[in-house]
């Protein structure tokens, strides 16, 4: 059976036509994604010259991204979308939080109401709540951020703040693949086990080849696939039931993402004659 024929890349049309065909959802996120990415290199300005960067402890997650951009060899470069985005919504959540919460909130509330937000999320899925699971993740994205905003606003930034964020972010991300495995698991679907377990390895690997270089003084944020892509993926794969393209791009591109890495951390320490 043909195809039909793919219209011009359209992030949105993607999102909104009906996809009953798994192959022709798979081939229309793809080259959707291969749109964004030739986009943003084609915009992106020339890269600066890296600032030193400061010490990670005390710093917030956004903080420890470093510069927006690492320059990894021509035609490398591709901006994450927390550094495309970097500070530029502080003010407007900060003005969101000030008018609810006033300004004695506490940034580790945010962080811990994420990772409430993300066990909910892992509860419905393990009950068949799919599309309210999928807004219980984006809640949990959006605490992330505040977090973050309430953390440089109020002048709250603190190691533990960053360190409680970082391990509590591990464990939402980890929760989430485990109840989607437990689904597969139970019904018996062999194929979207084993594409769970490798996206969850990536997803894993993703933050410890960060750690590893920034113990060796490397900033290193290249890749495509950081904490926020896979956040906003795994959102729309469990509110709209597509799963399964999800889950194929997350296991191929959290392991080309580590690659990345690994190949960014050999240049610089080959570069630097470590």
């Amino acid at each position: 059976m043909m195809l039909p024929i793919i219209p011009p890349f359209q992030y949105s049309m993607m999102i909104s036509l009906p996809t009953p065909n798994c192959l022709y959802c798979s081939l229309m996120i793809d080259f959707s994604l291969k749109n964004v990415m030739f986009s943003l290199k084609n915009l992106l300005p020339p890269c600066p010259s890296p600032l030193p960067a400061p010490p990670a402890a005390g710093r917030t997650k956004q903080e420890r991204v470093g510069t927006c951009r690492e320059q990894g060899g021509e035609g490398f470069q591709i901006e994450m979308i927390g550094n495309k985005i970097g500070h530029r919504l502080d003010p407007y959540l900060y003005h969101l939080l000030k008018n609810i919460l006033g300004k004695h909130t506490n940034p580790n509330l945010f962080t811990l109401l994420g990772f409430f937000a993300t066990l909910v999320a892992s509860y419905l899925i393990l009950k068949g709540f799919w599309f309210l699971a999928g807004l219980a993740i984006i809640l949990s994205g959006l605490f992330d951020l505040f977090d973050g905003v309430a953390a440089r606003k109020l002048g709250k930034v603190t190691a533990f703040g960053g360190f409680l964020d970082s391990v509590l972010d591990r464990y939402s991300d980890l929760l989430l693949l485990l109840a989607l495995l437990i689904d597969y698991l139970r019904k018996g679907d062999s194929g979207l086990v084993i594409l769970t377990s490798l996206a969850s390895m990536g997803t894993v690997l993703i933050p410890y080849v960060r750690a590893k270089a920034e113990a060796l003084q490397i900033p290193c944020t290249v890749g495509l696939m950081e904490r926020a892509e896979r956040i906003i993926l795994l959102s729309i794969g469990v509110l709209f039931r597509w799963m399964e393209p999800v889950l194929w791009i997350l296991a191929i591109l959290t392991h080309f993402t580590v690659l990345q890495r690994i190949y960014y951390v050999w240049k610089k320490l080959n570069s630097s004659k470590i």
